[in-house]
C-alpha cells in the first residue's frame, strides 16, 4: 500500500517551496503522510501567497495533483461548471489511476465527483463526511445526495463522520479530530487545572468570519453584556469577507474600545489566546459537525457557550452552556450567569478539560491506521512524525517517472 489519492474540494496554495492550505486541514492530512509512503492531493491549487488561515503541510511525502476549481452560485458560475465538468473529471481520473487507495473529503463538489468515480479505481476507498451528518434545515441538495450515496451499496467503503447516529449501516465510523498532539493536550490540560476567571471577563471567539458563523449575533450579544454595566474584554482570532463590515458593526455598537480583532494566525499562535480567555461563544446554528474550536477550549478549561446542533450537544452536555437556537439574548444570559457566578463555572471548566483531553492528532492517527487496517486488511506504516515541509510540485510530474 503506497499512494494514497486524496480528492479534495480545499483551495491548496504554492508559495515559497512550500505547500499550503487552510490550517486544520492541513494538520489532518499530515496525519494521513504518516500512514502512506506517498499521498498525492487532487484538488485545487493556485501559484500564489497562502490566505491568512492556511498553514503548510509538514509531510515531505506530500504532492499536489492541480485540478481546476469551479462552482459558485451565480447562473454563469453553474453553466461554467457543467462546461468545464469533462475536464474536472479527466483530472481526477489521471489522479486516481494511479492510487493504490483513495481518500475521498466530503461535502464538496470534487467529494461528490469523487463518490461517484472512486469504486472503478481502487478497492481500497475511504471517506470523511466533515459536515453535519444528521443534516440541517436548508442544506443544498448536493450535501443531501451525498450523505445518501456514502451510506449506499454504492460507495460500499468506511466513512468517517461526527458523532454517533441511530441506523447506520456499518461502515459509517464516528470520528473525531483535533489539531492538538499529545504534549499540547497536556500543556493545555494543566493550564486548566490552574485556571482562574479574570474580571472584567474575558471573551473569546475564534474561526472564518463568514456568513454562517454568525459573528454579528456575537458582537449584538457582548453589547448587550456590556451595556447592563459587566465589563468585558473581547477578542476576535480569524479573517474573512466579513472583517470589514463586522469591525464596523463593533464601532457602531461602542464595543470597539474593548474588542481586538486578532485576525488569522497560525494554530500555535491561536493557543495563547484559550489561555486568555474565559469563555467561548460559536453563534453558529447549523453545519458545525464537530467543532474543533470547543473541543480545544474546553481543553484549557473555557466555559463554552454555543447552540445544540450537529456534536455540539454531546460535546458540552454537563460541560458547558447549551442554547436552543442561539438568539441573541440566549447569549446575553449565558453571559451574565458566567459574570454572576464564575467560582461554579469554574468547575464546569474544569470537567470540560477532563472530558476533551482524550481528543489528540496523535489519538486520530492511531485510531485511522486502526479502522483501515481492520477493514482492508492491510498494514499500513506509522513513521515518527517530521517537520519537514513538502517539497511543491505537480504530481503529474511524479506519475510519469
Amino acid at each position: 500500500m503506497k499512494r494514497l489519492v486524496v480528492l479534495s474540494h480545499v483551495v491548496h496554495y504554492r508559495h515559497d517551496g512550500k505547500l499550503y492550505a487552510f490550517g486544520p486541514y492541513a494538520r489532518e492530512i499530515d496525519i494521513w503522510a504518516d500512514l502512506f509512503p506517498e499521498v498525492v492531493i487532487a484538488a485545487p491549487c493556485r501559484d500564489s501567497a497562502p490566505k491568512g488561515d492556511s498553514m503548510p503541510f509538514e509531510r515531505a511525502n506530500i504532492t499536489i495533483h492541480p485540478i481546476l476549481k469551479t462552482g459558485g452560485d451565480s447562473l454563469g458560475a453553474k453553466i461554467a461548471q457543467l462546461i468545464w465538468l469533462p475536464l474536472v473529471i479527466v483530472g481526477l481520473s489521471r489522479a486516481m489511476a494511479h492510487a493504490d487507495a483513495i481518500h475521498v473529503r466530503c461535502p464538496g463538489n470534487l467529494g461528490f465527483l469523487g463518490v461517484l468515480l472512486a469504486r472503478f479505481f481502487s478497492r481500497y476507498r475511504v471517506a470523511k463526511y466533515a459536515g453535519q451528518w444528521n443534516g440541517y434545515p436548508g442544506e443544498n441538495l448536493t450535501g443531501r445526495l451525498q450523505r445518501w450515496l456514502l451510506k449506499s451499496w454504492w460507495w460500499g467503503a468506511p466513512v468517517t463522520v461526527y458523532g454517533e447516529w441511530k441506523n447506520q449501516p456499518p461502515h459509517v465510523h464516528a470520528f473525531f479530530t483535533s489539531m492538538m498532539s499529545d504534549q499540547q493536550v497536556e500543556t493545555a490540560v494543566t493550564h486548566a487545572r490552574e485556571k482562574t476567571f479574570s474580571y472584567p471577563l474575558r471573551v473569546l471567539f475564534s474561526g472564518r468570519l463568514v456568513a454562517e458563523k454568525r459573528v454579528h449575533v456575537f458582537i449584538d450579544a457582548i453589547a448587550a453584556v456590556a451595556a447592563s454595566g459587566i465589563k468585558i474584554e473581547v477578542r476576535i482570532v480569524g479573517d474573512g469577507p466579513l472583517r470589514e463590515e463586522l469591525e464596523a458593526q463593533a464601532r457602531a455598537s461602542g464595543i470597539a474600545e474593548f474588542t481586538r480583532f486578532v485576525g488569522a494566525v497560525p494554530f500555535d499562535q491561536s493557543l495563547q489566546h484559550y489561555r486568555w480567555a474565559d469563555c467561548l461563544l460559536l453563534p453558529s446554528v447549523h453545519s458545525e459537525g464537530w467543532p474543533k474550536v470547543i473541543a480545544e477550549a474546553m481543553c484549557h478549561g473555557l466555559i463554552c457557550v454555543a447552540v445544540d446542533h450537529g456534536q455540539v450537544g454531546r460535546m458540552l452536555n454537563g460541560r458547558g452552556i447549551l442554547l436552543p437556537n442561539g438568539e441573541t439574548e440566549q447569549f446575553v444570559t449565558a453571559l451574565k450567569s458566567i459574570a454572576d457566578d464564575p467560582a461554579k463555572f469554574r468547575e464546569l471548566g474544569q470537567q470540560a478539560s477532563h472530558w476533551s483531553q482524550r481528543y489528540s492528532r496523535d489519538g486520530l492517527r492511531s485510531a485511522l491506521a486502526e479502522l483501515l487496517q481492520q477493514n482492508w486488511s492491510v498494514r499500513l506504516i506509522q513513521p515518527g512524525n517530521t517537520s519537514t515541509a513538502p517539497e511543491v510540485h505537480s504530481a503529474e510530474i511524479l506519475l510519469n517517472e
